[in-house]
């Protein structure tokens, strides 16, 4: 029988090779508790792209109501079109004055629903830099093979974070788009052009910098193991 002082060299060698094993274990369940962190983020990036689609009907639809009112604007300027009633005394300045307080209200409403965008957008923002404090706020920094590392159909940790870093991208060059012809629609209404203002509708019904198949490929990848 092995002795007292063999006893315990045994059991430090079954230990050390059991804390290697624990270890190692613990790894990967670290690994696939950062993954499901980084799923919940993703759940919430589709709240905020929910919202975004909400906003995104109501903008078309403001824009719609701002373009109609922007078009009317050079018909109401013109006297000819009044028939009968050009005779009433400042029918004109009336009609066209109540005209710019549609158009002044609903340019107001266009403005707060994009300040509810750029609120996404900072969400996003913070999701983003959450993202990345999970893998460089611990004690120990992650390598690129960590990162890189694959426990079955599961995304890496690369994989979310890249994931999260190019919807925030997408949606941020979006946003600065509207923002762009949305500040379009004033000057159109000193110099109206159905022309422009169709083209300008049609960007903001494409979102061109959200392209749809890119955006479900990363869902794709991230929740990839409720797929299979």
């Amino acid at each position: 029988m092995p002795s007292e002082i063999e006893n315990r060299s045994l059991k430090g060698a079954f230990s050390e090779r059991i804390g290697g094993l624990v270890i190692f274990d613990y790894s990967r369940v670290a690994m696939d508790a950062m993954v499901k962190k980084y799923q919940q983020k993703f759940k919430r990036v589709r709240e905020e792209m929910d919202r975004w689609d909400e906003l995104q009907s109501r903008l078309l639809s403001q824009f719609t109501n701002a373009s109609a009112i922007i078009e009317r604007l050079q018909v109401i300027q013109e006297k000819k079109h009044y028939g009968a009633l050009k005779c009433i005394n400042g029918i004109q300045e009336s009609v066209l004055q109540k005209q710019m307080d549609s158009l002044n209200t609903l340019l107001l409403s266009i403005n707060k629903t994009m300040e509810e965008f750029h609120g996404i957008i900072l969400s996003l923002q913070k999701i983003l830099r959450d993202g990345w404090l999970l893998v460089k706020g611990g004690s120990q920094q992650l390598s690129v093979k960590q990162l890189r590392q694959r426990v079955g159909v599961k995304p890496c940790l690369a994989d979310c974070l890249d994931g999260i870093a190019k919807l925030h991208e997408m949606h941020h060059a979006e946003y600065l788009l509207k923002s762009s012809v949305v500040s379009a629609l004033p000057k159109l209404a000193l110099k109206p052009s159905a022309s422009d203002l169709g083209a300008l509708h049609q960007l903001l019904v494409d979102q061109p910098n959200i392209p749809r198949e890119e955006v479900q490929f990363i869902f794709d990848i991230v929740f990839a193991e409720d797929i299979c």
